[in-house]
C-alpha cells in the first residue's frame, strides 16, 4: 500500500484545514501545512470542521517551503492547479508522493508554474464557471484517484 502525503501551501479557510484533516485520518495519510497560516490551529472552525478526528491527524506544520523542501528529501511532488492542461487522471501518484495545493484566494505562487511546469496537474471541469473548486472538495478528488491508482497496482 503507498503512502501519500497532502500538503496545503499557505492555506487561509480554517474549515478546509478541518475538513480535509478529516479526511486525511480517514485514509491514513498525513498533512502538511506550509506556512504562513490563515488561521490558528486552534481556530475553533478547524476542530468542528475536523471534528473528533482532529486529534489523530498525522500532522506536520513546517514554516516555510524551504523547511518543506528540506523534509521532502526525494519525495516525490505533484502540484494541483487550475493553470495547466495536465489532467489529475495522468500523474504517476508515486510511492511517498507529496500531492500539493494552493492558497485558496490565490493557488500557488507564480514562480511554481515555471518552476514545477512538469509537475502541474489540473481537475477538469466542463462548465464556463471560471473558477476552482474548493480545496477540500479539490483534494478529496485527487486523493481518491491516487488511492484507486494504488488499488490497481500489482
Amino acid at each position: 500500500m503507498r503512502k501519500f502525503h497532502i500538503v496545503l501551501f499557505e492555506p487561509e479557510i480554517p474549515q478546509n484545514a478541518g475538513g480535509i484533516g478529516r479526511l486525511c485520518v480517514s485514509n491514513d495519510v498525513s498533512l502538511h501545512l506550509v506556512e504562513p497560516l490563515g488561521f490558528s490551529l486552534d481556530d475553533k472552525y478547524v476542530r468542528r470542521a475536523g471534528m473528533d478526528y482532529w486529534r489523530h491527524v498525522a500532522l506536520t506544520v513546517h514554516r516555510s517551503w524551504e523547511d518543506f523542501l528540506i523534509w521532502r528529501g526525494e519525495r516525490p511532488m505533484y502540484f494541483f492547479s487550475t493553470k495547466t492542461t495536465r489532467s489529475y487522471w495522468s500523474c504517476p501518484y508515486e510511492d511517498e508522493s507529496c500531492l500539493i495545493f494552493g492558497r485558496e484566494s490565490s493557488g500557488l505562487p507564480e514562480d511554481f508554474y515555471r518552476r514545477y511546469e512538469p509537475l502541474l496537474y489540473t481537475i477538469p471541469m466542463r462548465g464556463n464557471f471560471h473558477r476552482s473548486l474548493n480545496l477540500a472538495n479539490s483534494t478529496a478528488i485527487v486523493l481518491y484517484e491516487a488511492l484507486r491508482h494504488d488499488a490497481q497496482m500489482p
